[in-house]
């Protein structure tokens, strides 16, 4: 699909979506069920990376949906139905993660870095296909997982909005009440840690790995070399 096939798909869902939100206000259940099975999925995933917990996910996705649908008189036409869903389940995923005893600052989607500001670095470097690649292999997925349980919340959630689940620098900053440049400057910075807790794991694993005994060599040989390379150090 090319960007603008993409980009015509987008509207298209987004017109229909104002279509069932109309019927809804008008009270047709079934249009708004229709919405919940749309979305369903995609606010699980936020919720959960958010929480950590499949429980409190599935309870504030749950809690979202409803509170949507009480206050739909109140979403104003001039953003994604989406946008405003997504945002309803964060701030209810945050509500559960301070039910786990977190300290309020950890949790708030207001979080400021008082020493970065708004203040970009030079390039923020667009390595999105990696984590995405990392998260579709079921191997890895729970290296991922941990990996992104290392990040602050604010800085995780922008990254599952924006790397994960495709939202672009627009809609994020939109769904967070933030400025399209803090969102870069987050998004950067949780890439960056991201990438040093994924290394870490990664620099572990090769230590933990043994060296392979080559074929068509001795092998009583081979590990009496290793042993003496290993005690013999290094030098400068």
């Amino acid at each position: 699909m090319t960007a603008v096939e993409a980009q015509l798909a987008a509207m298209t869902v987004g017109s229909d979506d104002l279509n069932l939100v109309h019927a809804s206000k008008n009270g047709d259940v079934a249009a708004f069920e229709q919405l919940v099975k749309r979305y369903d999925r995609k606010l699980f995933r936020i919720a959960q990376h958010v929480t950590h917990n499949r429980e409190d996910a599935e309870d504030a996705v749950q809690e979202a949906f409803l509170k949507a649908f009480q206050h739909l008189n109140e979403f104003r036409e001039d953003s994604k139905f989406s946008t405003w869903l997504i945002r309803i389940t964060l701030n209810q995923s945050l509500m559960k993660l301070r039910k786990q005893r977190r300290a309020m600052r950890e949790v708030s989607l207001e979080d400021n870095f008082q020493t970065d500001g708004e203040k970009l670095p030079m390039e923020v470097i667009d390595w999105a296909p990696d984590p995405e690649q990392l998260y579709r292999a079921s191997e890895l997925l729970d290296i991922l997982v941990n990996a992104l349980r290392e990040l602050r919340p604010i800085l995780r959630t922008v990254f599952v909005l924006r790397d994960i689940e495709g939202l672009s620098i627009a809609q994020t900053a939109e769904v967070l009440h933030l400025s399209q440049t803090a969102v870069k400057a987050r998004l950067w910075r949780g890439r960056l840690q991201l990438r040093e807790c994924l290394n870490r794991y990664f620099r572990k694993e090769e230590k933990s790995v043994p060296i392979g005994l080559n074929p068509g060599v001795d092998n009583a040989e081979e590990l009496r070399l290793q042993g003496a390379v290993s005690t013999g150090g290094c030098t400068a």
